[in-house]
Parts: structure tokens; C-alpha cells; sequence
């Protein structure tokens, strides 16, 4: 049976459940340090699937000590209690509420826990396509982006700088882009 033949109304997803692939996937987030240099940094400990069909979902846990920014110092500053305090909160959590497509454009709605914290988030991006791999996997590409306001999750750690201004600023850019095997 052909996954292509499967799609949902709603969104194109194929019907069914994938998980989401974290060695073809990639996980990301951007701030700009000192308002002007863009810092990015990845994730890659993190498990979740996608659901299509007439209800879907997309949901997703991080192992928040995965998390890196290709920087030891700065690395080991956001696993301490003043930035993710991964002793007490070792995951973050997405679960969709909503994921519906507004022209070509996929809408995700959900709720992100960070730090024992959840609110409400808005991710956009696209549903790419489905293909059968080299070894024979059913496989759906999707990307979202979106923005947080890391204050909200309590991650509220910055330092002044001598001219005026913070360190970091409260929004960090969100970019998923996710490869998914259909579920035997």
C-alpha cells in the first residue's frame, strides 16, 4: 500500500503513526547575543512521533543535557539550576493540541513544558512529502519554526551589558526539521 495514497484531509500527513528519525532529523534554536550575533545551537537527544490522518499530532520529547551550543563553558552554564536546572527538569515536552494547514502552510499548535512550566505555543512550517528510503521505510518529511519567550518557561538567567542592554534577549528562534518512519 502506498503511504502517498493515505493522506489526510486536513493536512496531507499520511494516515498512521511515524517516529520521528533523530539521525535524519535535526533539532534547532537561535538567540542573538548581545542583540546582534546569532548563537545556534542543537539538540540532538530527542524522540517523537507524527501523527496523520483525521486526527493528527506531533509530539516530542528533549533530553535536555543533549543540548548543545558547540561551546563547553557556555554547554555546562545551561544545564546548571539558573538556566535549564536539568537535575530536577531533565525533559522538555511538546504536545500538539491542533495541526491543520491554512493553504500550504502547516499551522501547529501545542503545549511546551520547560522547567515544569507549560504555555501554549505556535509553530508553522510545511508538510515536505512522503518517500520509501534505500531500505525500504516509509518516510514523511515535515519543518516547523517558531518563537518562544524564554522568560515564560522561568529560564530567566542574563547579565547586563556595560553600555546598556542584556546579554541575551527573551525570544529564541525555533526550527524543527523532522524525518519520520511509518510504525510497522
Amino acid at each position: 500500500m502506498s503511504i502517498v495514497a493515505e493522506k489526510s484531509v486536513t493536512t496531507g500527513i499520511p494516515a498512521g503513526t511515524c517516529s520521528i528519525d533523530p539521525v535524519w532529523s535535526a533539532l534547532e534554536f537561535e538567540v542573538k547575543k548581545v542583540g546582534i550575533i546569532p548563537i545556534k545551537g542543537r539538540v540532538p537527544g530527542f524522540a517523537g512521533t507524527i501523527q496523520g490522518g483525521e486526527q493528527p499530532s506531533i509530539d516530542g520529547t528533549v533530553d535536555v543535557s543533549s543540548i548543545t551550543t558547540f561551546d563547553e563553558t557556555r554547554d555546562g552554564h545551561l544545564q546548571a539550576p539558573d538556566f535549564f536546572d536539568t537535575q530536577r527538569y531533565p525533559e522538555l515536552r511538546f504536545e500538539s493540541t491542533t495541526v491543520e494547514t491554512q493553504g500550504d502552510e502547516l499551522i501547529v499548535k501545542g503545549d511546551l513544558t520547560i522547567k515544569g512550566t507549560t504555555k501554549p505555543v505556535d509553530l508553522k512550517g510545511s508538510f515536505l512529502g512522503s518517500l520509501v528510503d534505500p531500505s525500504g521505510n516509509d518516510r514523511i518529511g515535515v519543518e516547523l519554526a517558531g518563537t518562544i519567550d524564554r522568560t515564560d518557561f522561568n529560564l530567566n538567567w542574563n547579565a547586563p551589558l556595560p553600555g546598556g542592554g542584556f546579554l541575551l534577549p527573551n525570544e529564541v528562534g525555533l526550527k524543527a526539521s523532522f524525518a519520520a518512519v511509518r510504525a510497522a
